[in-house]
């Protein structure tokens, strides 16, 4: 059952390495190279809220997650904002269960109305997944269009004399 708690994992400093496909919605279409990313998670509202902000250099732009629970539906709101639009997309709505963080909403692609899902999974405190899949069919096939897997930065050896 999810708590406010869920996304403890996440705070502090990430790298990401990212994939995504050429087309949002074919799943026959091929992977972009992969990209690196670095971002940042600051806790909020002890621990049952968060933002982050994630730079992604090969895309030419930033972007930014705000992270809701709310204690009374025991679920999660995960708003998403690029730097690139300036706008915030609606939602996507879910909680963790097992380990496992599914997270869906309703948005557009491409002029088309689509299902959005979250995945997280793999969590530890030192590496997570993050999967994004679109529907065009009210959720009946699944397109994963953006895979992105976190790990911690190298931490840098102390100074010399520090012990």
């Amino acid at each position: 059952m999810s708590t406010a708690h869920d996304f403890d994992f996440l705070h502090g400093e990430w790298q990401g390495r990212h994939r995504r496909r050429t087309d949002f919605l074919d799943p026959g279409s091929a992977w972009e190279p992969e990209f690196t990313s670095t971002s940042h998670c600051l806790p909020l509202f002890d621990g049952a809220a968060n933002l982050d902000e994630i730079d992604m250099p090969h895309l030419g732009s930033k972007g930014l997650t705000l992270r809701l629970f709310d204690p009374s539906t025991r679920q999660w709101s995960l708003h998403w904002s690029s730097s690139g639009t300036g706008r915030l997309f609606p939602p996507v709505v879910g909680r963790f269960t097992g380990g496992r963080g599914e997270f869906h909403g309703e948005d557009s692609y491409d002029g088309k109305d689509v299902r959005v899902r979250f995945v997280w999974s793999g969590v530890s405190a030192t590496a997570a997944r993050w999967e994004q899949a679109f529907s065009a069919d009210g959720g009946d096939t699944w397109v994963t269009n953006w895979i992105m897997d976190f790990t911690r930065p190298p931490t840098p050896p102390p100074a010399c004399g520090t012990p």
